[in-house]
């Protein structure tokens, strides 16, 4: 990488780059220098990059800002094209949606503004432009208020940008940016207030009112701005390294920016319904969809000294850098622990990411993105990070009772991920209190999931000796994941059945032939012995030559499994081949649903047949006490939502081929008919005035991109009919799984919950606070978390024990898990809402049942 590249990307950072110098002024002087001298060679890589780092590295734009500001001084031309790009970059990125871009691109002209790069009323016209845009939004004459997430998030950028750019607006253009601030006090009074029922991360399903009154999102920004506006625009978290240069930079000269334009949102349908704004709302809230739902784990007392707005930068610095830096974990985790901030900030930073891997509906990224994330911040902060995870983690533990079910489930599986990875040390026995809980408490619960899944990561004996200290807690640890075949050996089995098992395990060894296998069946077992014998022996076996290994596995399935799917035709049958399965590995969760799910994938087994399995009476006992039966039903919802997005993609470039292949043939024809034209006649006969050879490779051309067109319709044509039929079978998946879920809940919830509502009894006690030695956490009771669990201090047992009962436990399990299905999966049931409303949600329905369903699907209870 050349010096200048250097320089630029390493600005503000203590590197070999500016050796031991951290002073902000030495950096930008340095590297404004080098670049300078090098414009006139590399002028329009420097343009470049140097835009790709303030996009890619905003915590930086100030510094980037700066620099340009001096560039300025001595080259207007070379700036005035950064500020044509940049303005170029912003139109594309609304046209677009591009938030990300938005958002960072309108603080990067805001830095710019500060060094006397941008005018200040140029800017203002941009934040007028998009609050027009959002109150024409929000305005039901003008806009479509189903879109309100749009016109939030545009009045978020503008907010956003006062921290780095406010206190030189308010100096240069005062009445302009008391005209915006004005004009956005306005839109949220037309605006609706926007709940985070069922999208909350601690569940209170019955405190539906608090949730409605508490100041959302962009009320609590606008509320941190009047605050920053009344301390004078002094804050800590964002640097000024402009006022340094403020001598220099005021002789450059300040230019004007483009006009640009926000695009139309959709506009609301002619027959206006709760269900057709509903799918509005739902689409404009996946293109808009908030950045952060604040996690607040840790007393006041470690972020106490923080102004409002501090916390509101800090948090936008990392996760800029989660976003633009996913792709470099070590990168990133250095980005992070380094932000220009003059305090220390690793509890904000433990909460921010926290929120992130626990986000509803879904994180940004991949949940093992921010377990690689912490483990490294835990290496580059060794001292200080993991005391604060820890003390995280035991927060979220004392209220895991109140924790979405979803979350609770992310949670469990980031935290035996990350103990992996750290040799299981944890300190087990401060939990061992848990045995002491009925098996349905939900700490007890976490705590058995978490050893299972390390089961899963490592093996029994090692996990076994991690919990050396709390040996008590073996009784929690799954049973060694050992098959439990039937017919291992004679003493254990039918004589009958355990000959036919060792008799199909000779023809599978031999490699007969599935058609030989099927005979074999068909014409000997069948007969004789019945179908549920022959079913038995015919999975059993299979799954135990297919035992040793997954690959072992999947080698049976493709040699073998149409030897299933002949004896397992139907549903019915199918969900007895599921028990079977079941039986077979009721040792090993993870087998089990590695087999059925690799059973789907082979079409043996339908999605409808693991729902009814999974509902069956026998299972529905365990909905409150495992993951194992959610884990298998997540997989085939999964299954079923991947094939469906597969053929899309397929569908899209399909399309994208067949437009190529027209334009081939289109292209060959009329080459062909140019050819043809010149031909001549001479005595009446036609005589050629192209080379023959030529004409005739333009014909045989011609013919073969008809060829690639027709058969490019006709695959497009079977994928379109392939979509059809996986929409229809996914409109049946959910409500066969809405039904499912109906059925079982409403005996239930009457016979739990006599009158209709949701309270659990437990108790609420004090949690001691001893941060230094990480050994308990206190939530913070000013910040809003429901405090419903019992909880413990230092690893004690709580006196009462867990005072919600099984019946109830069930109930408030199940409808979370409801809850989270609609949530997770809102885009695929949108489109089939109507025949679920007139299937499922009737007026019958038991009102919680719908509560959860709607909340999911954040539909309002009330109508529009």
């Amino acid at each position: 990488m050349s010096s200048w590249k250097s320089l630029l990307l390493r600005i503000g950072e203590k590197c070999p780059e500016y050796g031991v110098n951290t002073d902000f002024k030495d950096h930008i002087e340095t590297c404004s220098s080098v670049v300078r001298r090098e414009l006139e060679h590399s002028g329009d890589d420097i343009l470049s990059f140097l835009l790709s780092c303030a996009e890619q590295l905003p915590h930086k734009i100030p510094l980037y800002g700066t620099v340009v500001g001096l560039l300025n001084l001595e080259n207007e031309d070379f700036v005035r094209q950064i500020v044509e790009t940049a303005q170029t970059n912003l139109q594309d990125a609304l046209n677009s949606g591009n938030c990300n871009n938005i958002r960072i691109l309108m603080r990067f002209l805001t830095a710019m503004m500060c060094s006397k790069v941008l005018q200040p009323s140029s800017l203002v016209v941009v934040y007028e432009t998009l609050l027009s845009s959002a109150a024409t939004i929000v305005d039901e004459e003008r806009g479509n208020p189903s879109w309100q997430a749009c016109a939030d998030f545009y009045i978020t950028c503008i907010l956003s940008c006062l921290p780095w750019g406010g206190a030189e607006l308010v100096e240069q253009v005062p009445e302009e940016i008391e005209r915006v601030m004005l004009g956005i006090e306005a839109y949220l009074k037309l605006r609706r207030r926007v709940s985070d029922l069922g999208f909350s991360i601690f569940e209170d399903i019955d405190d539906t009112e608090k949730a409605l009154s508490e100041k959302d999102f962009l009320e609590d920004l606008w509320g941190r701005i009047q605050d920053l506006s009344d301390n004078g625009w002094k804050l800590e978290s964002v640097p000024r390294p402009h006022l340094s240069f403020e001598a220099q930079l005021v002789a450059g000269k300040s230019h004007d920016l483009g006009a640009i334009s926000c695009p139309e949102q959709p506009r609301p349908p002619a027959a206006l319904s709760a269900i057709t704004c509903g799918k509005q709302k739902h689409e404009a809230e996946l293109k808009y969809p908030q950045r952060i739902r604040r996690l607040d784990i840790f007393p006041a007392s470690k972020t106490e000294d923080l102004q409002p707005i501090d916390r509101f930068v800090v948090e936008e610095y990392l996760l800029d850098v989660l976003w633009f830096l996913n792709g470099c974990r070590k990168e990133c985790a250095s980005y992070m622990v380094g932000l220009p901030v003059p305090f220390r900030y690793e509890y904000l930073m433990a909460e921010t990411i926290f929120s992130q891997l626990l986000l509803l509906p879904h994180p940004p990224f991949k949940p093992l993105y921010y377990t690689l994330v912490i483990i490294d911040l835990c290496k580059a902060l060794p001292g200080a990070f993991p005391a604060v995870v820890a003390g995280a983690v035991r927060a979220l533990f004392d209220k895991i009772d109140d924790l979405d079910m979803e979350c609770r489930m992310r949670l469990i599986l980031w935290f035996s991920h990350h103990l992996s990875n750290f040799q299981f040390v944890w300190p087990w026995e401060e939990w061992a209190y848990v045995l002491d809980l009925p098996k349905w408490a939900p700490q007890r619960v976490f705590v058995q999931e978490v050893l299972e899944r390390e089961v899963r990561l490592s093996y029994w004996d090692k996990v076994k000796q991690s919990i050396e200290n709390a040996p008590a807690l073996e009784e929690l640890l799954p049973p060694k994941g050992v098959p439990n075949f039937k017919y291992g050996g004679e003493d254990g089995s039918d004589r009958t059945e355990y000959a036919l098992s060792v008799e199909l395990s000779g023809l599978v060894k031999g490699r007969q032939t599935v058609r030989e296998v099927i005979s074999w069946m068909e014409e000997s077992v069948i007969p004789a012995h019945g179908f549920e014998i022959t079913l038995s022996v015919i999975v059993q076996t299979l799954l135990d030559i297919g035992s040793k290994s997954f690959t072992h596995l999947i080698t049976v399935l493709e040699r073998y499994g149409q030897v299933i799917a002949r004896i397992c035709p139907d549903q019915d049958k199918q969900v007895m081949l599921i028990a079977e399965v079941s039986s077979y590995w009721k040792n090993s969760a993870q087998l089990t649903a590695i087999t059925i799910d690799r059973m789907m994938g082979y079409r043996l087994i339908s999605n409808l047949a693991i729902v009814r399995w999974v509902f069956s009476p026998a299972n529905i006992e365990q909905f409150h006490t495992s993951d194992h039966l959610w884990e298998i039903l997540r997989n085939a919802v999964n299954k079923t939502y991947n094939r469906i997005s597969d053929l899309r993609k397929e569908i899209s470039t399909l399309k994208n081929g067949v437009v190529l292949a027209e334009e081939a043939t289109t292209k060959a024809k009329a080459e062909l008919e140019g050819a043809e034209s010149k031909l001549t006649l001479v005595d009446g006969e036609p005589v050629l005035g192209e080379n023959p050879g030529r004409l005739k490779r333009l014909k045989a051309r011609a013919e073969k991109t008809k060829e690639e067109e027709v058969s490019a319709r006709e695959t497009l044509e079977v994928k379109e009919a392939l979509l059809a039929r996986a929409l229809d079978e996914n409109e049946a998946l959910f409500l066969s799984l809405f039904k499912n879920f109906s059925a079982v809940l409403t005996e239930r919830i009457l016979d739990a919950f006599k009158d209709g509502t949701l309270q659990q009894s437990s108790q609420t006690n004090e949690m001691a606070i001893d941060l230094e030695d990480s050994s308990a956490m206190e939530l913070d009771k000013e910040k809003g978390i429901p405090e419903k669990s019992g909880s413990h201090s230092n690893g004690g047992k709580a006196g009462n024990g867990y005072k919600v009962g099984e019946k109830e436990q069930w109930c408030l399990s199940t409808l979370g898990y409801v809850r989270a299905y609609s949530r997770q999966y809102a885009s695929e049931i949108w489109p089939h809402i109507e025949k679920i409303d007139a299937e499922v949600l009737t007026e019958n329905v038991h009102h919680l049942f719908r509560k959860a369903v709607y909340s999911g699907l954040r539909r309002p209870l009330n109508g529009l």
